[in-house]
C-alpha cells in the first residue's frame, strides 16, 4: 500500500515569489485594493496596480494622490519584483481588456487577478432607482469583473497555478438598506463563482469571493462607532488589511486546495 505523502510544513516568507498579481481599485491608502497590492508585494509578487481617481473625487473622501500611493505599494516590494499601473474606467465596455493587456505588457504575465473596482454613491432604494443606475452599477462592478476574468482566462497558459479573486459585500447575510442596484451586481458576483470555478478549474485557475464585510475605507468614523459599536465583538470596525490578508493567501499555493468558495471575513459581525 502506498504510503501517504508527507507534506512540506514549512513556509515561504515571500509565498508569491515570482508570481505577477493585477489588482484593480487600487488608488486610496484607505481602501482594501491598496492594503491588497502592498499584501501582495510583501509577499513577494510584482503588483500590476488599476486605478480611476475621478470616481474617489465624487465622493465625500475625495481622491489620494496617486503618486504617493504607488509609493506605497513600491516601498513593500521584495527583491527583483517590479510595480506597474494604468488609469482605466471600467465602465467602458473596452476598460477591462484595455487594463489587462497593459498589465501584460508590463509585466509579460498575469498569474493571480484581484477584481477590487466598485462603483458606489450612486445607487438608491426602490422608488430611487432608473436604468442608468442600474446600468452603471452593472458595468463596473460584475461585466467589468467578467470581462478581467474572461481576458485572464485567454491569456493564461496553465503552467503555473493561476488565481481569481471576487470581491462581494455580504448582502445575503443581510440586507443593504438604499442600496439595491450595489447589493445586486455584487450577488450577482457570489452567484457565479462556482460557475466559474468550474470551467477553469481545468486550465489550472482557482476562481474565489471575498466578503471583506464592514471595513473602514474612510465612510466610517467616531459617531457610526458610537451606533454601531455593539455589532462588533472584537471591538473595532475591519480594516483593509484584514481582508487584504485573505485575499493575498488564497492566491498561495497554500490555498490550492480552495475554489468555487465565497468566504466571509468581518470579524463576527453581528447584523
Amino acid at each position: 500500500m502506498e504510503q501517504p505523502r508527507t507534506p512540506d510544513l514549512s513556509r515561504d516568507p515571500l509565498p508569491l515569489r515570482g508570481r505577477n498579481v493585477l489588482v484593480t481599485g487600487v488608488s486610496r491608502r484607505a481602501g482594501i485594493g491598496y492594503a491588497t497590492a502592498c499584501r501582495m508585494a510583501a509577499y513577494g509578487a510584482s503588483v500590476f496596480c488599476h486605478h480611476y481617481s475621478p470616481h474617489d473625487r465624487e465622493q465625500p473622501w475625495g481622491e489620494d494622490d496617486l503618486s504617493m500611493v504607488l509609493d506605497g505599494v513600491r516601498g513593500h516590494l521584495a527583491g527583483d519584483a517590479r510595480l506597474g499601473e494604468v488609469h482605466a474606467d471600467l465602465s467602458d465596455p473596452e476598460g477591462a481588456e484595455h487594463v489587462m493587456a497593459a498589465a501584460i505588457a508590463e509585466l509579460g504575465t498575469v498569474d493571480a487577478l484581484v477584481c477590487n473596482q466598485a462603483l458606489n454613491g450612486r445607487d438608491g432604494a426602490l422608488g430611487e432607482l432608473t436604468a442608468a443606475k442600474l446600468d452603471e452599477h452593472w458595468a463596473v462592478n460584475t461585466r467589468a469583473s467578467i470581462l478581467l476574468a474572461q481576458a485572464f482566462h485567454h491569456r493564461h497558459s496553465g503552467e503555473t497555478p493561476g488565481s481569481i479573486i471576487f470581491l462581494t459585500s455580504g448582502q445575503t447575510l443581510g440586507p443593504m438598506p438604499g442600496e439595491v442596484a450595489y447589493a445586486a451586481t455584487k450577488a450577482a458576483l457570489a452567484g457565479i463563482t462556482a460557475t466559474l470555478s468550474e470551467q477553469l478549474i481545468s486550465d489550472n485557475i482557482r476562481v474565489n469571493t471575498v466578503n471583506p464585510g464592514p471595513v473602514d475605507t474612510g465612510y466610517l468614523g467616531p459617531e457610526a462607532w458610537k451606533q454601531m459599536s455593539h455589532m462588533f465583538p472584537l471591538g473595532r470596525f475591519g480594516e483593509p488589511d484584514d481582508p487584504a490578508r485573505l485575499i493575498a493567501w488564497l492566491c498561495t499555493d497554500e490555498a490550492g486546495w480552495i475554489t468555487e468558495q465565497t468566504i466571509n471575513t468581518e470579524g463576527g459581525f453581528r447584523r
